[in-house]
């Protein structure tokens, strides 16, 4: 790897293009290197991670609304949506907004964290719907969503986008287009515009994941995905796009991130290195924020000593900068203890999500949520007992360049009417690559079959198992059957009329 320092530059100091970041980011995309073989099978989990929380989704009103509109916009050789059959197919654009708000809606697939976030799974559906309009075969998918990996990966590793409150996605949008770039086998000049108004046109602001938590969670990284497609397609029809995007004197890094005189420093491979960093990010095991995934484990080993919760005082969670402020206690949003919040606010709550994975000792992915779990009287007692403060430890831990040092867990004090407590900490989820149980191939599909049963017929189940884990040797018309179909009668439409 090569660490890149980027700055900006102001319009009299001319920075060639090929210093620029957008360009060394797109040099990445059209570098022809081997995967290696731990990193296919990672994409493979991956795409069975995503197909499972897409599934489990598929009748939550915002996958309704992205559905219902993608299917005003059909085209005979395009792209596949998720529970419909695959003889009907829409632009793929489309394909990527419906299937993106499908995978995301239940916060339950992939993340890496460091200096930012991100959901890197988040790339997968706009990449299949363009390979699938484009009849590209397996091989070329699996080496375009490596590349889209790889690109957020560092990116999330060298800038920080929260503590300006832009949200995530804003790293999402150049990954899908270097992801694409790849696909198609595109020049280093075309994706590098293209990446360049994928950064251009996806930086949005963290309101998204504040107070009032809407469903435009989920719809976010459909918003990035489909942006950097339709920017792919108008820079391979000749456009060009803000230059330099990152280093200009009115552009991202000057105006709205850290200004002119800051210094990000991003990771990137050489020429000719492998695109390893699928590998440093890590899926799911319960559907919530992924720094709570930690505390959930640490919750359900907790909640194993407690006779009488009625008997706790408080509860106090030493976590990280981001386990305090973004879904803790010091964010200051009082959403975040209200038990009439919406699911999406509920799932960046980790006072809520302590409490009762202290209580049930289980976590699901739709009944930890519902309104009549929130709003029980002794969960709500207990949650308003719960705060975060921050630990310098665990912030340093969470930052840490060691991916074995890293951290996102937390240590917890419950302390008892009687003057007792009890303490306990967990680094990692146990789900985590480093932790009790890191997910393998067999756990990704026990979470497929657990998340799709009942929805998807497990004749059709087993053939999607059986065809993604050949991935790299499927043909074009293979990949139309990745995204799965729903058992007949499961589908709700959204029925309302918009504008399309």
């Amino acid at each position: 790897m090569k660490i890149h320092q980027v700055r900006t530059y102001p319009s009299k100091e001319y920075l060639p293009k090929e210093e620029q970041l957008a360009w060394k980011i797109a040099a990445v995309a059209s570098d022809p290197v081997a995967l290696e073989d731990d990193v296919v099978e990672m994409i493979i989990n991956r795409i069975i991670d995503n197909a499972a929380a897409a599934c489990a989704a598929l009748n939550y009103h915002s996958v309704q609304t992205a559905r219902a509109q993608a299917l005003t916009h059909l085209r005979n050789d395009g792209a596949t949506i998720f529970g419909v059959p695959p003889e009907t197919k829409v632009c793929a654009e489309w394909a990527a907004w419906a299937n993106s708000v499908a995978v995301r809606e239940l916060d339950f697939h992939d993340t890496f964290h460091a200096a930012d976030y991100s959901h890197p799974g988040d790339n997968i559906a706009s990449i299949i719907a363009v390979a699938q309009q484009c009849g590209c075969n397996g091989a070329a998918l699996t080496r375009a969503i490596a590349t889209a990996y790889e690109i957020q990966i560092d990116l999330v590793k060298g800038i920080c986008l929260h503590e300006h409150k832009i949200d995530h996605v804003a790293h999402l949008g150049p990954s899908v287009a270097a992801g694409i770039g790849t696909l198609l086998e595109l020049d280093t000049e075309t994706i590098y515009q293209a990446i360049q108004q994928a950064v251009h046109t996806t930086i949005t602001t963290r309101q998204s994941r504040k107070a009032d938590i809407s469903s435009w969670k989920a719809y976010a990284p459909a918003y990035a995905g489909k942006n950097a497609l339709e920017a792919v397609d108008r820079c391979m029809r000749g456009e060009g796009s803000p230059s330099p995007i990152y280093e200009g004197e009115d552009s991202v890094i000057a105006w709205i991130l850290s200004g002119p005189d800051a210094l990000y420093e991003v990771p990137l491979p050489e020429p000719g290195e492998a695109k390893r960093a699928i590998l440093e990010s890590y899926t799911k095991e319960h559907s919530a924020e992924y720094q709570a995934q930690g505390l959930i484990d640490l919750a359900f080993r907790m909640g194993e000593k407690i006779d009488d919760f009625e008997n706790i005082k408080e509860i106090v969670i030493h976590g990280s900068h981001q386990t305090h402020y973004v879904i803790g206690t010091g964010s200051g949003d009082p959403q975040k203890m209200n038990p009439q919040a919406t699911r999406e606010t509920l799932d960046h709550s980790i006072t809520y999500i302590f409490a009762v994975a202290l209580q049930d000792r289980r976590w699901h992915h739709f009944d930890s949520y519902t309104p009549e779990r929130a709003q029980r009287e002794d969960t709500v007692r207990l949650w308003h007992k719960v705060r975060t403060l921050e630990d310098p430890e665990w912030t340093r831990r969470y930052h840490s360049r060691d991916p074995k040092e890293r951290a996102f867990g937390a240590r917890v004090e419950i302390f008892f009417n009687d003057g007792s407590k009890i303490e306990d900490e967990l680094a990692v989820a146990n789900a985590h690559s480093y932790g009790a149980r890191p997910f393998r191939r067999p756990d990704y599909i026990r979470k497929f079959e657990t998340l799709t049963e009942g929805i998807i017929d497990p004749k059709e189940q087993e053939d999607f198992l059986t065809l993604v884990q050949q991935l790299p040797k499927l043909a074009p018309e293979e990949l139309m059957r990745l995204n799965l179909i729903a058992s007949p009668g499961y589908l709700i439409e959204n029925s309302a009329k918009g504008i399309f």
